[in-house]
């Protein structure tokens, strides 16, 4: 017989790719490659602790948010003064979760690959701004093998989806996906 486990959290983080002018095909040779998109991360340092990498979002707050994905425009709003485009999902990480009020069961992450419209850090709110806790630096890596186990990445089961799904998670942004 099996238990099932409460959701006593929910989130929304966005896998956040980048072209940000390159790849433009103007002066690139017919035989080369368009260069790779990038992956907007947030490094967050803590004192005492190691840095580690996060994508952009955060959790789904009832009576502020009616969907998952309109938690999702406000987080990438709140953190990157950002707007995102064609949001996709793309994988989900359960994970055991205490609440701060005691309360114990599971968070369930879901993640959407989208593309970054805009972005002005000059706008960024909410409590990551307003009452840090250490340091919130926005970086791109290349969304490549390479750039992605370069940093980071947590949770652990998204950076080894991302880094066994790099072209899969750049079809699902493919024009012809529907």
């Amino acid at each position: 017989m099996t238990h099932e486990r409460p959701v006593v959290k929910r989130t929304a983080r966005a896998i956040l790719l980048d072209r940000g002018g390159r790849g433009s095909s103007a002066g690139v040779p017919a035989d080369a490659s368009p260069a790779p998109p990038h992956l907007v991360l947030i490094k967050r340092t803590k004192p005492g602790l190691e840095p580690y990498w996060i994508t952009p979002g955060g959790g789904v707050e009832p009576g502020v948010d009616d969907t998952v994905i309109d938690a999702l425009h406000r987080e990438v709003d709140e953190e990157l003064g950002g707007k995102v485009t064609d949001v996709v999902p793309a994988f989900v990480d359960t994970v055991p979760h205490t609440t701060e009020s005691g309360e114990s069961g599971v968070k369930v992450q879901h993640f959407f690959v989208c593309r970054l419209a805009s972005m002005d850090l000059s706008r960024r709110h909410g409590p990551e701004v307003e009452e840090p806790s250490g340091e919130y630096e926005v970086v791109r890596v290349p969304f490549t093998r390479e750039g992605v186990t370069s940093v980071e990445v947590v949770p652990p089961a998204l950076r080894a989806y991302l880094e066994r799904n790099i072209e899969g998670v750049q079809a699902l942004l493919a024009p012809d996906l529907g």
